[in-house]
């Protein structure tokens, strides 16, 4: 099937590999297109076969994973990579989102859900495991909170949509789309995109699909 999607598999365990290689081909619509066992390996392999979705173990030999992802979106924009990790710490997600990761879940859910987290970073959005996904005061917002379109705006920010694709999306200028994610970011005392993202899905102020 053309429409399958393929899949790269980067983790340092055969065992591990294996597993995951059996959960995702239980499902037709996925193919497993190769596997890599370090970080230059998995740099080396995500530019040759360009998989739909690279599914990338954060601590591996030689290169971490998130430094194996910053150089696989170096060289390649469009590259969705789907990050495992045993470890929940902001600033680990916050590192893995910034070198280009799509996706970020724990290796050691009991209720690890691998092909949804594939399927969804396969169609382009950002998928947070729901463990590190946790209420929490607002802080840096401006008293009234954000309003309707800016709340809007920042939906489509997480989807991982450029100021232009907000713009035709929506029907506005990329002008003041760019000036409403700028306002979003003041309210929220935030500067980063990837940190935006992880404060949206963490405190709610998104709708995950």
């Amino acid at each position: 099937m053309a429409d399958k999607i393929t899949v790269l598999l980067v983790d340092d365990h055969s065992l591990v590999r294996k597993g995951f290689r059996r959960m995702l081909e239980d499902d037709p619509t996925i193919t497993v297109v190769g596997e890599a066992n370090d970080g230059n390996d998995a740099v080396k392999l995500a530019l040759q076969l360009k998989p739909r979705v690279t599914v990338m173990d954060c601590a591996l030999p030689g290169i971490s994973g998130i430094e194996a992802s910053r150089q696989i979106r170096a060289k390649w924009a469009d590259a969705a990579i789907l990050m495992l990790s045993m470890h929940s710490e902001d600033t680990l997600i916050r590192q893995a989102l910034e070198a280009g990761a799509r996706g970020y879940i724990l290796k050691n859910a009991m209720d690890l859900d691998l092909l949804k987290a594939v399927k969804g970073v396969a169609e382009g959005k950002t998928v947070l495991d729901p463990q590190l996904v946790k209420p929490e005061a607002l802080k840096g917002e401006r008293e009234s909170g954000l309003t309707t379109r800016e709340l809007e705006i920042l939906q489509h920010i997480v989807a991982g949509e450029s100021n232009k694709e907000i713009a035709a999306d929506l029907g506005l200028s990329a002008n003041t789309v760019a000036v409403h994610r700028a306002n979003i970011m003041d309210a929220l005392g935030i500067h980063k995109t990837a940190e935006l993202v992880v404060y949206a899905i963490r405190n709610g102020l998104v709708t995950l699909p």
